[in-house]
């Protein structure tokens, strides 16, 4: 592994097709000037939208139009940028649309408090003589819920306008943490240089030869000390604007702001910590494990990632992947299996990491193009398993955009995650029915754990340190890099248990989970996890029905509150028991992993 290619030396095959959404940057530009002449337009309905139920339906239609059209232009271009950051006119496409959609914010700021203004009797009224309206009944039911967290239109226009700046923090750091850090080079296991990037991290520590695993680890973390009092500033700047927009909409916190959004009680998140702090001595006992399958006399942060059973690579190359995709989730069904196909061969994903891309993984819905995936493949079973991950967001889209019109499109955060890891439960399960050899039975056990560990144990982990700073603030006190490590430290300490040597470099970790940027949002990884299980396991027992249920809840976008089209899914979210469940099987596949181990 040598540096990185550029953009121009990886093959096109691999590309998404992004010309689907635009054929050049000149159509780009004129549909930029389009909406831009539109925005005048827009803001000379303040007043008038409310005046009849034609004013009201062809307004709302105007500006629904203008937030599609915008759609397609931000995401092209935040996806050019994302091919490579040092493409500068990329970039600049992509701040120009991030400030157009601001500038159509603050001209459309307008809409929800005039529509506030008129009474659910002329809501009731305008429905009558103008049945059309009637689509929009569900986002006029939320828009009650919310009234008084929306303020007056003048207000809401000055709050439109700060867009940029409340987003700031979060656009700098991915530029310091995609574009200007250079993490070191170390040798690895055959003896030649390799320089760590965020792509290579994971296979590093994944590495066989210890000495690899804590260079790697502390390679990294080194550089992210060397950027510590930033990285600080820039969190801390990221509360700070979480806690402002909550206060000015009258919320007694940033984290009741946050979830109030999709109309998720405070209760769900802070019984998820709870039932998993509950669930702790089943991580102490996967900890132990671990430890003494990799024969160590004392087990490391840079122990964590590395498979626990000898001697079993499991190497997929992307096509690969593809196939074993498409054959462990046939269960969803022959429409699914063939919309899905269709998307892996035909543009949507962005597969191999080159220089300047944007690291990780993610997947977005593009409304009436398709869904699109940004991949940087390694050939590894976590390679594997993210597109079967990213692939479930992309189908999710690809079902809620052609079954609903615009407005309601873009599904809830809550339920974001939950048919991505149906998918990975579902290949899980097909990995697991085919392996026939013990040791990768093992491998593949450990690999679920890991899953598990990551998405319930951590992300719960990362929602009390994200509740813990954003209350610190709250308080009326600053976060200061001590004060940071030492709580980031506590909280690994308390998950991993007496057994793990917590090093000094984890307290650092919070300074690399970009996702902290993005206001209580991590939780929803661990409650998505969990009724993703149950829903996987009940496609697998019950068949049919259990899948059109399913496909109901795909199809249902942000048309009904997430919690109900959970519900009529078969998992309520309102109790604990889904996280329970999950985390009961977590604790059954210790045992199995156990049981497996001592008898060799």
């Amino acid at each position: 592994m040598g540096d990185l290619p550029l953009r121009t030396e990886t093959d096109p095959k691999y590309h998404w097709r992004l010309e689907d959404i635009f054929s050049s940057e000149v159509e780009w530009e004129e549909t930029y000037k389009t909406i831009e002449t539109r925005l005048p337009e827009l803001a000379k309905l303040n007043g008038d939208l409310g005046q009849s139920a034609d004013s009201l339906y062809n307004g709302l239609e105007k500006v629904n139009k203008t937030y599609e059209d915008i759609t397609r232009l931000y995401w092209y271009a935040r996806m050019r940028a994302d091919e490579d950051a040092t493409n500068s006119e990329a970039q600049a496409r992509s701040s120009r649309a991030q400030a157009l959609l601001v500038r159509l914010l603050a001209a459309t700021a307008f809409v929800e408090p005039e529509i506030l203004s008129l009474s659910e009797e002329k809501i009731k009224e305008y429905k009558k003589q103008k049945p059309e309206l009637e689509i929009y009944h569900h986002y006029f039911t939320n828009l009650w819920r919310q009234k008084n967290h929306i303020l007056p239109k003048s207000e809401e226009e000055i709050l439109a306008q700060t867009g940029q700046i409340i987003d700031a923090p979060h656009s700098i750091y991915g530029m310091l943490n995609n574009a200007d850090l250079v993490f070191p080079e170390i040798v690895d296991e055959n003896g030649k240089k390799v320089r760590i990037t965020h792509g290579r991290f994971v296979p590093l520590m994944q590495s066989r030869d210890r000495r690899v695993r804590k260079d790697a680890f502390e390679g990294l973390y080194g550089t992210y000390d060397s950027v510590k009092h930033t990285t600080t500033a820039l969190l801390s700047a990221q509360v700070n604007a979480n806690i402002f927009q909550a206060r000015v909409r009258k919320y007694n916190s940033a984290q009741e702001s946050a979830l109030a959004k999709n109309n998720i009680p405070i209760s769900v998140y802070d019984s998820l910590i709870e039932a998993v702090n509950s669930k702790l001595p089943a991580m102490y006992r996967y900890v132990n494990l671990r430890k003494k399958m990799l024969g160590l006399s004392e087990i490391h942060m840079y122990d964590v990632y590395v498979p626990i059973v000898d001697e079993v690579e499991m190497i997929y190359s992307f096509e690969e992947s593809k196939e074993i995709v498409k054959k462990a989730l046939q269960p969803l069904g022959e429409d699914y299996v063939k919309n899905l196909s269709h998307g892996l061969d035909n543009g949507w994903c962005d597969v191999y990491e080159n220089k300047g891309k944007r690291s990780g993984a993610y997947s977005c819905g593009v409304y009436g193009v398709h869904p699109f995936v940004l991949l940087n493949h390694q050939d590894t079973l976590d390679s594997l398993f993210t597109i079967a991950h990213e692939m479930g967001h992309a189908m999710h889209s690809y079902y809620t955009d052609t079954n609903q019109p615009y407005i309601y499109s873009d599904y809830s955060i809550f339920v974001a995650e939950v048919a991505s890891t149906v998918n990975e439960a579902l290949l899980m399960n097909y990995l697991l029915d085919k392996v026939q050899d013990k040791k990768q039975r093992m491998y593949l056990l450990n690999h679920y754990l890991e899953e598990f560990k990551g998405t319930v144990f951590r992300q719960t982990m990362f929602a009390e340190f994200e509740k813990l700073i954003h209350e610190k603030v709250e308080g009326g006190e600053a976060l200061t890099v001590d004060y940071l490590n030492a709580e980031y430290k506590a909280l690994n300490e308390k998950y991993f248990g007496p057994e793990m040597i917590v090093d000094e470099q984890i307290s650092l970790e919070w300074s690399r989970i970009p996702h902290f940027y993005l206001n209580f949002y991590v939780y929803q990884y661990a409650t998505g996890y969990s009724s993703a299980i149950a829903l996987a396991m009940g496609i697998l027992q019950k068949g049919e029905k259990a899948v059109e249920r399913y496909l109901d809840f795909l199809k249902a976008g942000s048309s009904k509150y997430p919690i109900d089209i959970l519900a009529h899914a078969g998992v309520d979210m309102r109790t604990p028991d889904p996280i329970v469940t999950a985390l009961d099987v977590f604790e059954k596949i210790v045992l199995e992993l156990e049981e497996l181990a001592l008898n060799k």
